[in-house]
Formats: structure tokens, C-alpha cells, sequence
């Protein structure tokens, strides 16, 4: 089985349909959270999300921006931007939003889903001790996790110390791939990165393709028209930061 596995969309249309496009054949989707929040298009993120189905994990924004909780946690751009998301959202889209499942979620053997963390949805899953901790106490070798907007993969083998990995790509440009093969005996937690707002200083959309049969995983990056993002987020009145970090990808 061939599974996307997608992230921290954070209602950027044109990434995501740029990463649609060039996605290889899959089977299902996973889709760890955040559809909305930042972006300046909450309705057709989440509706599309919603037509490409299979599974999914609420994110933090996705349940700020359904009004599940508060803004307390969030910086006060976060916060402007959530507080106009949740006024944007038609009532269907709300709704869903309000009753996506909280993970961690086991949608097949040996693989869980989770937005944060195993132990709590909302936790930044930066540190590599953080990582290792968890891992030695998991239930499944294989874990996939978004939040962080980094693509990045831990790994720790049965007898040896554990490992950090982040995709070794030859440039910020273009559309590329990095293939990871899964070993017998090891923990991984993988983040497939974020399809809407990076944050690891390459501004391309990121997203990762699990091939259980190969046992791999796929991460790509692919460009996208950040240009026309950042123009819809200043027509929306957003602010105006959330417009510069696309490019920044930070």
C-alpha cells in the first residue's frame, strides 16, 4: 500500500495543489492536521481535504479555529488569524473541523498518527532526546507526526544510539525527493514537513509517500506559487507577516 501522508496544510491552497500534483500514485491519505489556520483559504483547504479522505488528526489550529479552544497558547498574529478563520469557515466546514478525532490514531498495524506528539497533540516535537524517549516507550515501530513545520525523521535501533535525520536535499529549488529505507528492529518518528508554511528555511511545500510493501519512505519537496499566497493573505487583511514567512520559510 501507497500512503500520503500530509501536514500543516494551514489553509494554502496553492501549496497544496502543487503537492496533489506532484504526488506520486497513492492509496490512501493520512493526513496529520492543522488544515486551517495562517492561510487565506480556510473553505477550500479543508473542502479539499475533505474529498481526498481517509484519515485524519486534529491539529491545534483546527481546533482554535473550530472554537474548540482558546487562544491563549497563540501568538497574537496566530491568534488575529484564527479569530478570522473561524468568522471565513462555512458551517459545514466547521463543523468537521470541531469533530476531527484527537491522536494519537492506529489506522494499521504498526503505524500511529499523531499531530504533536504520542504522549500530547500539541507538544513540539523538536528535541532528539524528546524523540528517543518517547520512541523507547512506543507501541509501534512507526510513528508520524506533523506540528514541528520541519521535515525530519528520528530513528532508534534496537541495540544502537539513536539517530536524526533531515532530507539532504541539493538545493531550495525545483522539485525534489529523498527515499529512506525502514530497517528491521528500529523506532522511527517521521514528520513529512509542511505542505502550507515550512519553517525550515526551504520554502517549498514538503509531504512524504510511506510505501509499506518497500517498506520506505519518500520525502519531497516541491515549489509552489508563493507569490499568489502571500497576495490572497494581504487582500484578506491577514497580517502581513504571515505573507513574508512563505517566502523565508521560516
Amino acid at each position: 500500500m501507497r500512503l500520503l501522508v500530509i501536514s500543516d496544510i494551514h489553509a494554502n491552497l496553492e501549496a497544496l495543489e502543487a503537492c496533489l500534483d506532484a504526488a506520486p500514485e497513492y492509496d490512501r491519505v493520512y493526513n496529520l492536521g492543522d488544515i486551517v489556520g495562517y492561510g487565506a483559504n480556510p473553505n477550500e483547504t479543508t473542502k479539499r481535504s475533505r474529498e481526498l479522505g481517509s484519515i485524519f488528526v486534529r491539529g491545534n489550529h483546527d481546533k482554535a479555529c473550530s472554537g474548540l479552544t482558546n487562544l491563549d497558547d497563540f501568538n497574537p498574529i496566530a491568534g488575529l488569524a484564527a479569530l478570522w478563520t473561524r468568522q471565513m469557515l462555512e458551517p459545514d466546514h466547521l463543523a468537521f473541523l470541531r469533530e476531527l478525532p484527537q491522536g494519537p490514531l492506529e489506522p494499521m498495524e504498526n503505524v500511529q498518527l499523531v499531530h504533536g506528539s504520542p504522549r500530547d497533540e500539541d507538544e513540539y516535537l523538536l528535541m532528539a532526546s524528546d524523540a528517543y524517549a518517547q520512541m523507547a516507550h512506543a507501541a509501534v515501530p512507526l510513528v508520524f507526526f506533523g506540528h514541528t513545520h520541519v521535515q525530519r525523521c528520528f530513528l532508534l535501533e534496537a541495540d544502537g544510539p539513536g539517530k536524526s535525520l533531515i532530507p539532504a536535499y541539493k538545493s531550495a529549488k525545483g522539485k525534489q525527493t529523498i527515499k529512506l529505507e525502514l530497517k528491521a528492529n528500529t523506532k522511527y518518528m517521521v514528520n513529512p514537513g509542511s505542505i502550507g508554511q515550512p519553517r525550515d528555511n526551504d520554502p517549498r511545500a514538503g509531504f512524504l509517500l510511506y510505501d509499506t510493501d518497500q517498506k520506505s519512505i519518500t520525502f519531497h519537496r516541491v515549489p509552489y506559487d508563493i507569490e499568489r499566497a502571500q497576495k490572497k493573505i494581504i487582500e484578506a487583511g491577514l497580517p502581513e507577516r504571515l505573507a513574508i514567512r512563505l517566502a523565508e520559510g521560516r
